[in-house]
């Protein structure tokens, strides 16, 4: 197994897919970004553009850099490019049979020594690598969004998964600049394992009428010194992400903390997905976030309006 990474792979094109190729190729490290569902990849490439653009208006990056940045990065929708890159990351779906299905079609065309890490946020990995040929070059590489951002990736070996493959994900991670934590093949890792709760909580106060999201998000903020409330949090994740794990996590653990809420499975069934949308617990627009008008026409009939207000 090689100890140079000359090379990243990235199969899949969502808000983590494209987060992690960025701070890859930021980082010098060129980056084939597959988009594994196919069809147009000109929408890609503007999101690409459009995220890197931000950061210059913002002041945070120079013009030199985004391109720099841009041309490091080959968005195609041809799984077989990702062949000869030593490091391929799958940012699928966070769905057991879809990941399992993108993973197998991975290692058939990945090179045979290639590691192959998983960007699951909740999913249990040894399941997940039953599918492999070579599951000892599996392992999950956990990012946390956006990835561009964020310093922590969690790594997760399962008891297959060899040291190399362990060592050349640690050293990936140091030469992008990330933090890497270990922990163990665990539903949710460490990280969501906790916050999860934390934010379903939130969102069962609000459905509650104990508070509204301005104020919880407030509380939080001042209160424990978050620098996200929990309910923003969540908006920025992406509910159906949220949902998503929430599901995976409670039938994994058969644990009432996991349990969804109605208001958030009713978000989600409405379209209602958190910043990417537009709309989630808040509303973005020009004028900042509010709380959406629509939280009191997803919550349970007998909750009163106080859902809307702060």
């Amino acid at each position: 197994m090689s100890t140079a990474i000359e090379r990243v792979a990235v199969v899949g094109t969502g808000l983590m897919g494209t987060g992690i190729a960025l701070c890859c190729a930021a980082a010098g490290v060129p980056v084939t970004l597959i988009k594994a569902t196919g069809g147009d990849t000109g929408p890609v490439v503007a999101r690409l553009r459009r995220s890197l653009e931000r950061q210059v208006e913002r002041g945070k990056l120079t013009a030199e850099a985004r391109d720099r940045t841009l041309d490091a990065i080959e968005v195609t929708n041809a799984l077989d490019a990702l062949r000869g890159a030593p490091f391929v990351i799958e940012s699928g779906a966070e769905n057991i049979a879809a990941k399992q299905a993108l993973l197998a079609a991975i290692e058939s065309s990945a090179s045979p020594g290639a590691v192959i890490g998983s960007n699951t946020s909740s999913l249990r990995l040894s399941t997940l690598g039953e599918v492999l040929k070579q599951p000892e070059r599996f392992l999950g590489m956990h990012f946390f969004s956006p990835a561009e951002v964020m310093k922590l990736v969690e790594l997760g070996p399962t008891a297959r998964t060899s040291p190399a493959a362990v060592g050349l994900a640690e050293a990936l991670c140091q030469r992008i600049g990330k933090t890497a934590v270990t922990v163990g093949d665990h539903p949710g890792y460490l990280v969501n394992r906790l916050l999860v709760p934390y934010i379903l909580h939130a969102i069962e106060t609000l459905e509650q009428s104990v508070a509204g999201p301005e104020a919880i998000d407030t509380a939080m903020r001042l209160g424990a010194g978050h620098p996200l409330g929990p309910l923003a949090l969540a908006d920025l994740i992406g509910l159906d992400v949220v949902f998503a794990m929430s599901r995976s996590l409670h039938q994994e653990l058969r644990d009432g903390r996991y349990r969804c809420p109605s208001l958030l499975r009713r978000l989600v069934l409405g379209g209602h997905l958190g910043k990417k949308t537009g709309k989630g617990l808040y509303v973005y627009g020009p004028d900042g976030a509010k709380p959406n008008p629509a939280l009191f026409a997803f919550a349970e009939p007998s909750a009163p309006a106080a859902h809307s207000a702060a």
